[in-house]
């Protein structure tokens, strides 16, 4: 029989091994994503575009938006060790995001089952809410960390 893994005890004992994982991300860094922190399924993150970020409005660009909460849902739906992949995301944009402003973006899991987790993000500069995404991940068998099972 195949002992049960308690998914807040794997976060709580490899939380920097996961944080470090997190952190590195390649397409975050290379655009100036920061991790700010995360939790048990929850996570928060900031950017400051640049100009070269915005679309032909002068406005941020909506895939640097869609970008931020994208890593803050993947941050906290593999905040628990375990792989976990996007299947679905809903985004909805409300207000411009500008350059040189702040964004930051919190992902807060809603419900999680040994198969499936859905996500609700907010992202927001420093005056208002400017988007929102719903998503949901499918959690695989596999661990991106060594753990004893």
């Amino acid at each position: 029989m195949k002992k049960h893994i308690d998914d807040f005890t794997v976060h709580e004992e490899h939380y920097d091994e996961i944080r470090a994982i997190m952190e590195t991300e390649p397409y975050a860094q290379f655009i100036g994503m920061k991790l700010l922190n995360f939790g048990p399924g929850t996570a928060t993150a900031e950017l400051v575009p640049t100009e070269n970020m915005v679309n032909a409005h002068n406005t941020v660009h909506g895939a640097i938006l869609f970008s931020l909460a994208d890593y803050v849902f993947a941050v906290a739906s593999n905040s628990y060790g375990k792989t976990a992949v996007g299947v679905t995301t809903t985004m909805n944009f409300m207000s411009a995001a500008f350059p040189g402003e702040k964004i930051t973006a919190v992902a807060r899991e809603d419900k999680r089952n040994h198969r499936l987790g859905w996500y609700n993000i907010e992202v927001s500069n420093e005056r208002e809410l400017i988007a929102t995404m719903q998503a949901m991940v499918y959690r695989k068998k596999e661990y991106f960390i060594p753990i004893e099972e």
